[in-house]
């Protein structure tokens, strides 16, 4: 079993201006079953979102005291029933204020891994469904939905708790559109923003790059696709990259050569640790081919962009030109048109 304890509530505010309403499941220890299958679903839509947040709980407790109230319940100074009691009332409160409609179910999952404890704190959205009933009647209702997962925190506590505790121990998904209560969920939860995930992309992509051309030319491309590779595996895992794994996954024989170079020649943080955004480490996948007097080379993430193949006249579009070549196409045109 990996889930420790896990407790549910549907909190709904369908007319804003009166009191929200919450119906709070039983507190349910090692649930399995299920459970187990219901929160693994989760975790893979958690991990697979683009766009994460990473920071810390507020220093707040005052005005957000979920971080307090689960850190008595981790030192067993109160049960998991009281922990999730005062989070689902607190929730109520905030909805109880709410300008917008708001409908979800709240599910606290406390979890033991091999290497480590989390915990989830999600909103399970529903999709309308039809179904016929022992009198083969039309019916229609109510059904959690399994591929859509719009807010969601996780929190790493070794890391929260441990001896050298990290400042980015929560990971956040706040999907588009989530309006007034996506914002509710973020004072809930105490979240704190501390990566500039911009800039830590940046930052990764630079250092792999500069890494890649300081290597023989023939292993340029290997470098980068390694790097991807790496990136990808780490994405779908939930995981931020650590330069000192991705150094001994680059050169296995040369383990800490990546680890040195980025140290010297980017602005690594000193924790080692970063959280490119996956969607532009794709740049890292570069397509290339040459022949019959052509030389082609562009970043995977141009296509459909700015580069369009044609399957059936395999053909291929340029839009969107570098300078530079643009214009030695027009001298080159201009050129010949005066001859």
């Amino acid at each position: 079993m990996s889930i420790k304890h896990l407790r549910t509530a549907f909190a709904s505010q369908y007319q804003p201006g009166q009191p929200a309403r919450l119906q709070a499941g039983d507190p349910l220890q090692e649930p399995g079953g299920d459970y187990e299958m219901l929160h693994k679903q989760m975790k893979r839509l958690f991990n697979s979102k683009p766009g994460k947040k990473y920071g810390r709980f507020s220093e707040d407790i005052g005005e957000h005291p979920f971080s307090a109230w689960l850190k008595d319940y981790m030192e067993e100074k109160q049960s998991f029933a009281s922990l999730t009691d005062r989070l689902f009332g607190q929730f109520k409160e905030l909805l109880d204020s709410a300008q917008e409609e708001f409908s979800g179910h709240l599910m606290l999952v406390h979890e033991a891994l091999a290497d480590g404890e989390v915990a989830y704190l999600l909103v399970l959205e529903s999709d309308s469904a039809m179904r016929f009933d022992s009198n083969q009647a039309l019916d229609a209702t109510d059904v959690l939905s399994l591929s859509r997962l719009n807010l969601a925190l996780r929190i790493e506590l070794d890391d929260w708790l441990g001896d050298n505790g990290s400042d980015n121990h929560l990971t956040l998904v706040h999907g588009r559109g989530t309006g007034e209560g996506g914002d509710l969920f973020i004072r809930l939860c105490g979240f704190t923003n501390q990566v500039d995930v911009e800039k830590e992309t940046m930052t990764f992509l630079d250092a792999v790059e500069a890494f890649a051309k300081s290597a023989e030319p023939e292993k340029a491309g290997e470098v980068r696709a390694k790097a991807y590779e790496f990136c990808k595996e780490q994405h779908a895992l939930g995981e931020p990259v650590e330069i000192g794994a991705l150094s001994g996954y680059l050169d296995e024989s040369q383990p800490e050569r990546f680890r040195e170079f980025a140290s010297q020649n980017a602005e690594v943080p000193e924790s080692g640790v970063l959280h490119p955004d996956h969607r532009k480490v794709k740049k890292l996948v570069r397509i290339a081919g040459s022949g019959g007097g052509m030389s082609l080379s562009f970043s995977s993430d141009l296509v459909n962009q700015a580069v369009y193949y044609d399957r059936d006249r395999d053909a291929l579009t340029i839009t969107r030109l570098p300078k530079a070549l643009r214009e030695q196409l027009q001298r080159y045109l201009e050129g010949r048109d005066g001859e």
